[in-house]
């Protein structure tokens, strides 16, 4: 069984004739320890994938499976605490809180799930030198670099110890060489730490980091494409195919 399956998913925005069609029937399987790439064009229905597959969103038909739970079938309550425990977000402005240092931004979703607040922070310590940020525990986002902070982000995105990662343009607002870093740090998520990773990106370079790139085009999946090597050096294959689809 896959970690996480999509059937038939759609998502409609507004009604009659201005209704916008964001997702059209995109069906996909997502196995344990794989990472997926999801590129297309802007507009394409990329992130809307993602937030109906983290259930940030409902589907205007089809449904969204996580280990063989369909999560539209939940309550509201039961799908926050199903996200909490078993998704973990890492989004391109990083969404830390000011006020707060690294170890209790990474600490939060444990903090809000009802941990005690010792074991809270014990587990946001242990992912932030994971991550390589043991040096930086009390430091604050305004005291990171970008690279920094959405390394403080990945934390908090593993440390309820999800099955899934889910990553909307994590390399966005960073320079080339803290992308680079970011990507590997998503791979190893999927290698070592045995998480499924599905991340939209528009850059090339970062894609060619995943096992398989799947390529939107108007809602639809339009094609996939697999890698062999899975390091960053297959931006050119996979510019290649994204410019089939344009």
């Amino acid at each position: 069984m896959a970690l996480i399956e999509a059937e038939n998913l759609t998502r409609l925005y507004g009604a009659g004739e201005a209704a916008v069609t964001a997702l059209d029937h995109a069906s996909l399987s997502v196995e344990a320890r794989e990472f997926v790439a999801v590129m297309g064009p802007s507009g394409c229905g990329k992130s809307t994938l993602l937030y109906l597959l983290g259930g940030l969103d409902r589907p205007t038909s089809g449904r969204v499976l996580i280990e063989g739970q369909s999560i539209g079938e939940l309550a509201d309550d039961d799908l926050t605490r199903l996200r909490r425990q078993k998704i973990g977000f890492v989004f391109q402005s990083y969404n830390l809180i000011p006020m707060l240092d690294a170890i209790d931004n990474a600490a939060l979703p444990l903090t809000l799930d009802g941990a005690p607040p010792d074991t809270a922070r014990a587990r946001a310590t242990e992912w932030l030198r994971k991550v390589g940020l043991g040096h930086r525990l009390n430091s604050r986002p305004d005291q990171l670099s970008g690279g920094q902070q959405q390394r403080v982000a990945v934390a908090r995105a593993l440390v309820a110890e999800p099955k899934l990662v889910l990553a909307d343009e994590p390399t966005g607002n960073l320079d080339t060489r803290s992308s680079d870093e970011i990507a590997a740090l998503l791979r190893q998520i999927a290698d070592d730490w045995g998480r499924a990773v599905v991340m939209v990106t528009h850059d090339a370079h970062i894609a060619s980091y995943a096992d398989r790139v799947l390529f939107l085009r108007d809602g639809v999946i339009a094609d996939a494409l697999r890698l062999e090597a899975r390091d960053g050096a297959n931006a050119d294959l996979v510019n290649a195919r994204l410019r089939q689809l344009v």
